[in-house]
């Protein structure tokens, strides 16, 4: 029996690719934020329960995938109702819609849920202690998330970039084509993590809940392997560009002042994801080269 993925945020560069990594002999539903508002209850309620009742007609297994959320980190700090209405509330929601027709949930969240103050990569079990908005409005989507629906995982990732919108990638491409240097911060420590590979590792994911073959931990971090700042991150980028890394100066994050504060090591750590027996997500130098080759990270406008 094939998946069928309920995916809200689907038109978002993770929503495009689990559409990209689903089974040739599945199906998946990917609606816009605007077509499924997470803030409208109703709105929720039904997709849910037409998704459901058509996939078991369709013979699959359906299960949802949120990949919606307010990630505006800067608005947030001013806009945090909004980033609150969006990324607790919503999933909140969901969450208990899935539960009312017992369809698994796979809720994505961010590293923002910790201090960023760590040494050693995060485990699940790690105090969270966000320092932001949206880190705020994240962590309380995860526990609304695991409080009301009965079968729902939280997936925490960080970094994510791909073919689809806007992303560092994408961002650092355009500048290397506008500016002799570029200078990026180089006291932020993190993982990168192409959303295709994702994508791939959460439709694993989807299989093994909907199988009855559950991980034991509610929350899972997934995110590509190993672990660099986002300086060295630029240089990478270059490199695939055929452009000279020694255009990319390093810089302390205060030459940068934001809004809102980021974590300054994000660095998340993969054992929950083998332990739930799935396919480590590629090491991210090894990611990136990969999705350059494959021309996947799509045009860079200038």
């Amino acid at each position: 029996m094939a998946l069928a993925l309920l995916v809200p945020g689907g038109r978002g560069q993770l929503g495009r690719d689990l559409v990209a990594a689903t089974p040739r002999d599945g199906m998946a539903h990917a609606p816009s934020s605007a077509e499924l508002d997470l803030t409208d209850a109703e709105c929720v309620a039904d997709a849910v329960a037409t998704f459901a009742a058509s996939a078991r007609d369709g013979g699959l297994r359906p299960v949802v995938v949120n990949a919606a959320a307010y990630t505006a980190v800067d608005q947030a700090e001013t806009d945090e109702d909004r980033a609150f209405a969006v990324n607790a509330l919503g999933p909140e929601r969901l969450a208990v819609e899935c539960a009312r027709h017992d369809v698994p949930l796979l809720h994505v969240s961010t590293d923002y849920v910790f201090p960023g103050d760590g040494d050693r990569p995060y485990e699940p079990s790690d105090e969270t202690g966000p320092r932001s908005a949206y880190g705020r409005t994240k962590l309380a989507g995860e526990q609304r998330v695991l409080a009301s629906g009965k079968r729902s995982w939280v997936v925490r990732t960080a970094w994510a970039y791909g073919a689809h919108g806007g992303n560092f990638v994408k961002t650092m491409a355009r500048l290397e084509k506008e500016r002799d240097t570029v200078s990026v911060v180089d006291d932020q420590h993190g993982s990168p993590t192409w959303t295709l590979d994702l994508a791939a590792g959460l439709v694993e994911l989807a299989d093994l809940v909907t199988t009855r073959r559950e991980p034991a931990g509610r929350v899972l971090h997934g995110t590509g392997g190993g672990q660099t700042t986002w300086y060295a991150f630029t240089r990478a980028i270059f490199e695939e560009l055929g452009a000279d890394p020694g255009r990319v100066r390093p810089c302390p994050s205060t030459e940068y002042p934001r809004p809102a504060p980021r974590p300054a090591y994000s660095v998340l750590s993969g054992k929950s994801w083998a332990d739930a027996g799935l396919t480590p997500l590629r090491p991210w130098r090894q990611a990136l080269s990969a999705a350059f080759a494959a021309g996947l990270l799509g045009p860079v406008v200038i």
